[in-house]
C-alpha cells in the first residue's frame, strides 16, 4: 500500500495506454509522395548506356553544328569603321577639337561595295567599341586631362568614374555649365586655353566616389505622365536649373547616339526604314504613348542626339533602342532596314554626319549592314560549339569503347541496391 501511494503520489510517467493516446501524435500521415515512394527512373549507368548516350549527343550536335555554320556563312555583312576617315586632315591631330566645335563640317562620304547579294530587308546596324554602357562603376581613379565645351561636350562621362554627381560646379567664367567630378577647387586645377570656349579639367587625386550611368534613369518616368515628375535616380540630367522636370530623364538617355546615314546607288536614294526596329513588348509596356520629351538638351551640355517633342516616348524607336542597355562594352544597335535587294558589285555611297563624341574616351564607331539567316546573323560561334561538344561526346564514347574492350570489369548484381532489396522503403 505505501508503495502504491509512493508511486502514484511521487510525479512519475504515466506510461499507461490511455495517456499516450490522449498525446498530440506528430507523426505526419503516411503517403507515397512525402515518403518518397513514387515510381520513379532509377537507371544503371552501365558501360552501354553510357557510350550510348554519348554517342546519341555526339550524332546530334555535329550536324546542328554544320548547319548553324553553314547559315551563318550564307549571313553577308559589311563592316565599316569610320570615326578616323571622317576626321579632316586638317583635325586628324585634334579629332576631340573636331567633335566638339559646331563650326566644323561634320559630314563625310564614304562608298562600300557589296560583295554578294544581299537579300531584303539589309538591317543597318551601328557598332561602337570601349563603351560600358551597362557599367554601374567606370575607370576608377583616372589621372587625365579632359576637354569641356559649352556644348556638343558629350560621352566623356564612360571613362572616369564620378564624384558626387549632386555637387556641380558651375563654371560660368569658361562657358561649360556643369563639373560632373564635385571635387573640391583645391584638387581641381582649371586652365584656358587658346579658345576661351574650352576648359581643361586635370584630376590629381584619386576620384573617391561614383556615378551609376546605367542606372541614371527612371523607368517608371518612361512608363506615364503621371510619373513625369519622378526624377530622383536620373542625376545629374533630373531637372532644369528652374526646376523643371527633363523628360526623358538620366545619363542614359542625355547619351543618345546621334550619328545619323543616307544610302545611295548612282544618286538613287535608298530609303531606310525605322518600322519595327524596336522591341513591341518595349514600346507597349515599357515607353508609355502619353508622355512626351520635355526639356530634353536644353542646357548648355549637350549629350547626343535630341527628341522631337511632338511624338511620344512610344515611338521613340531610336531612344528605345538605346536605353536597352548593352552588357558588353563592343556592341551593336539597329539603326533601320533597307527594304530593297542589293545586287553583288553595287557600289553604295554614305552620306554620314558624324556627330557622336567616341574621340575623348578612345572608342570607335562602325557601321554594319548585313541580312540574317533562320539562325540570325553573322556568328559561327554557335556552330563551333556545337561541332566542338559533339566531337567531344564521340571520342569520349570511341575512348570508353576502349577501355571496355581492353579491361572489362563485371558488373554488379542490380538486385542488392537498396531500393530494390526493400522497394516499399519500410525498415526490416
Amino acid at each position: 500500500m505505501i508503495g502504491e501511494a509512493t508511486s502514484s503520489g511521487g510525479g512519475g510517467k504515466d506510461d499507461s495506454p490511455a495517456a499516450v493516446s490522449g498525446k498530440k501524435n506528430k507523426k505526419p500521415n503516411y503517403s507515397r509522395f512525402t515518403q518518397q515512394e513514387l515510381p520513379a527512373c532509377k537507371p544503371i549507368l552501365t558501360p552501354g548506356w553510357v557510350i550510348t548516350s554519348f554517342i546519341v549527343v555526339g550524332v546530334v550536335f555535329i550536324p546542328i553544328g554544320l548547319a548553324s555554320l553553314y547559315a551563318s556563312e550564307h549571313v553577308v555583312e559589311i563592316v565599316e569603321r569610320y570615326d578616323k576617315d571622317c576626321i579632316p586632315p586638317d583635325y586628324r591631330n585634334n579629332s576631340l577639337h573636331y567633335i566638339q566645335t559646331s563650326e566644323t563640317d561634320k559630314n563625310c562620304t564614304m562608298t562600300i561595295n557589296v560583295p554578294k547579294h544581299m537579300k531584303s530587308p539589309v538591317f543597318i546596324y551601328y557598332e561602337l567599341d570601349n563603351f560600358y554602357q551597362n557599367h554601374r562603376r567606370l575607370a576608377h581613379g583616372m589621372h587625365k586631362e579632359f576637354p569641356f565645351k559649352s556644348h556638343l561636350c558629350c560621352l566623356w562621362i564612360l571613362k572616369v568614374e564620378f564624384s558626387s554627381v549632386v555637387d556641380m560646379i558651375e563654371l560660368t567664367q569658361f562657358g561649360a555649365r556643369n563639373l560632373l567630378f564635385g571635387k573640391s577647387p583645391q584638387k581641381i586645377s582649371l586652365d584656358k586655353s587658346e579658345n576661351p570656349e574650352f576648359v581643361f579639367i586635370r584630376m590629381t587625386t584619386k576620384v573617391e566616389k561614383s556615378a551609376r550611368y546605367v542606372k541614371s534613369r527612371s523607368d517608371k518616368q518612361l512608363r506615364s505622365k503621371a510619373s513625369e515628375g519622378t526624377t530622383e535616380t536620373c542625376k545629374p540630367e533630373a531637372v532644369t536649373s528652374n526646376g523643371q522636370p527633363i523628360v526623358p530623364c538620366g545619363l542614359v538617355a542625355w547619351s543618345l547616339f546621334n550619328d545619323t546615314y543616307k544610302f545611295s546607288v548612282k544618286k538613287e536614294v535608298l530609303g531606310v526604314s525605322k518600322k519595327n526596329i524596336a522591341w513591341k513588348s518595349d514600346q507597349e509596356h515599357k515607353f508609355g504613348s502619353d508622355i512626351y520629351p520635355k526639356n530634353f538638351q536644353n542646357g548648355s551640355l549637350i549629350g547626343g542626339g535630341k527628341l522631337n517633342p511632338s511624338i511620344p516616348l512610344s515611338e521613340q524607336v531610336d531612344l528605345i533602342v538605346w536605353m536597352r542597355t548593352a552588357a558588353l562594352p563592343n556592341f551593336r544597335k539597329l539603326y533601320g532596314k533597307i527594304e530593297k535587294d542589293l545586287q553583288a558589285n553595287t557600289t553604295i555611297t554614305v552620306t554620314i554626319e558624324n556627330n557622336y563624341n567616341t574621340y575623348s574616351f578612345g572608342g570607335k564607331k562602325k557601321l554594319v549592314l548585313s541580312t540574317t539567316s533562320w539562325i540570325g546573323g553573322k556568328n559561327s560561334f554557335l556552330g563551333r560549339a556545337y561541332i566542338a561538344i559533339g566531337g567531344l561526346c564521340l571520342f569520349l564514347a570511341v575512348c570508353f569503347v576502349f577501355v571496355y574492350l581492353l579491361k572489362p570489369r563485371p558488373l554488379g548484381d542490380p538486385s542488392y541496391l537498396s531500393w530494390n532489396r526493400n522497394p516499399s522503403g519500410q525498415m526490416n
